[in-house]
């Protein structure tokens, strides 16, 4: 094991330590400078103070936008459940391995890796990993075992991204917060570092959350509008009237009973006293404007994570409009899912088996797609024919197309059956055939299938074989004559009187009536009818 870190450098050029990936190095510390606990630059949003933090970002101190990104998935239903929506349709797709090859190494890396990906965290784990669909990147690491010698993925651990930022000499190149706050070069083999981009740029700039930021602070505005809006005119105006002769005693009474009504819905007051309730007829008209333009900012947040509005917002629409929307919810998904595993096989995959196993020409890859809909039986009807032609097919990739893994030695495993061997009427018993080495055991086999074949099975195959040709050509006139048509009735008509008999095919028939008549005259051959006919004669 040690030889393989001798020289060993990852896809960026730099050296691996080893003690460096056998410790948890981004851990979080309450006294330490990555500590979980966050501010809170929403508090008091503005347009200047949002375009200031978005500027900070772009120079290369994200903290304020990457808190400000956390805080609208807390207080915003709706892009908390859009979001989620799309992170969990790409966490919960299946998972399937390619092997490098077929041979036997390559099979044993691929079911390692496959073997892996059965734990039960691995959904919560790409869960975490697809953070950076919102904020433009995100960091995982590695948590390596080697208890028993081995290099395996233990558990994967997310990072709060406000423990990482571009180096100041290069922002697309990250570094790590350090114990005194300085910027560290990210350890080789150590970190998942995802960037979903949902434009072009720099990932602080590419994230979701960028862009839903400002719809969020507007949404807020309106929120707080119909708040004030809602308690001024949802309640009627409670008048008290007192007449002229009313004491000071009086007036009191009646106020107290104006102010209380609402809250405790009943007072007292003298006969004399009036007490009448004003309600606001505009109350309808006002509470829609709101509702209008919160329901307009959430449809905009949701074009902009899903691309579409019909699986989340009630709008108008047919059933073709929603299949629409979802097909373009789904291409987003695929793009999602092909990023996500590139991303797996660049920084876990490769890592885990150069480590294991040394550097590689090829390595495995990870695959995380929805299943098409695809007939097995049909794939393996249509390539049956091909092999038994001598086709040459990988095991591995039927295998894989299967999800069944390679055998291990000593399994139970199906398989054809065995066809017990035909004696030889030249040989005694135990006597062995001086033909009987590997190299002869397929035509053997051939001779010994074909031996078992019934007398119908061989006429029907040689009729195959002598009308193919012809039939074919006559298919290949058949479409001509159908292509030139212009009209289903001329394609009538040409059939009808167009097609000339073809001379191979009535050579192939009579050849066909022939050895239907052979075959006839050897089955009675061999119930003895036609010889003691003979022998009678």
């Amino acid at each position: 094991m040690a030889d393989f870190f001798k020289g060993l450098t990852d896809q960026y050029g730099r050296g691996i330590e080893k003690k460096q990936l056998t410790e948890e190095i981004a851990g979080p510390s309450i006294t330490g400078v990555r500590s979980p606990i966050a501010g809170y630059p929403a508090d008091g949003l503005n347009p200047q103070r949002l375009a200031s933090i978005l500027r900070e970002a772009d120079q290369g101190d994200p903290l304020r936008y990457l808190e400000l990104a956390e805080t609208i998935e807390e207080r915003d239903l709706h892009y908390l459940g859009v979001l989620g929506t799309r992170r969990r349709s790409v966490a919960q797709l299946d998972i399937s391995v390619d092997a490098a090859s077929d041979a036997p190494l390559d099979v044993k890396i691929a079911d390692m890796v496959r073997d892996w990906l059965l734990r039960d965290e691995l959904q919560d784990e790409l869960f975490h990993i697809l953070d950076a669909i919102g904020k433009g990147y995100s960091f995982t690491e590695i948590i390596w075992d080697t208890s028993e010698g081995q290099w395996q993925p233990e558990r994967l651990e997310w990072r709060d991204p406000r423990w990482f930022r571009p180096a100041r000499r290069d922002l697309s190149t990250p570094t790590m917060i350090g114990d005194n706050g300085q910027e560290v070069e990210l350890p080789a083999f150590k970190f998942i570092r995802a960037e979903i981009k949902a434009k072009s740029g720099l990932a602080v700039r590419s994230g979701l959350a960028r862009v839903a930021s400002w719809a969020w602070m507007f949404k807020a505005f309106t929120q707080r509008d119909w708040a004030i809006f809602t308690q001024t005119y949802g309640q009627p105006i409670r008048i008290g009237k007192y007449g002229a002769g009313a004491t000071r005693d009086d007036r009191d009474a009646l106020y107290r009973a104006v102010a209380n009504i609402a809250a405790d819905c009943a007072a007292i007051m003298p006969d004399s006293m009036h007490l009448e309730f004003a309600e606001a007829k505009n109350l309808g008209t006002g509470h829609s404007n709101y509702k209008e333009r919160a329901d307009w900012l959430d449809q905009q947040v949701s074009k902009g994570v899903l691309g579409q509005t019909a699986t989340t917002d009630s709008l108008t629409g047919g059933l073709g409009s929603g299949k629409e929307h979802r097909q373009v919810q789904e291409d987003i998904e695929t793009s999602d899912a092909k990023s996500l595993s590139a991303i797996v096989n660049r920084d876990l995959v490769r890592p885990w088996v150069m480590l294991e196993y040394g550097p590689q020409k090829h390595y495995p890859r990870v695959r995380i797609a929805r299943p098409e809909a695809e007939d097995l039986m049909s794939f393996t009807s249509a390539l049956t024919p091909f092999i038994d032609r001598g086709m040459r097919v990988q095991t591995s990739e039927v295998r894989d197309k299967f999800g069944l893994s390679d055998p291990p030695p000593g399994a139970e495993v199906l398989g054809a059956p065995r066809l017990a061997p035909v004696p030889d009427a030249g040989l005694q018993p135990n006597q062995l055939a001086p033909e009987t080495g590997p190299e002869f055991a397929a035509p053997a086999l051939q001779q010994q299938q074909a031996a078992q074949r019934l007398p119908e099975e061989i006429i029907a195959d040689a009729g195959r074989r002598a009308a193919g040709p012809a039939i074919g050509g006559m298919i290949e006139r058949v479409r001509g004559l159908v292509a030139d048509a212009g009209s289903l009735e001329e394609a009538v008509a040409a059939l009808e009187g167009k097609i000339p008999a073809d001379e191979d095919l009535t050579a192939a028939m009579r050849q066909a009536m022939l050895l239907a008549w052979l075959s006839g005259e050897a089955t009675e051959l061999d119930k003895g009818d036609i010889g003691s006919g003979t022998a009678d004669g």
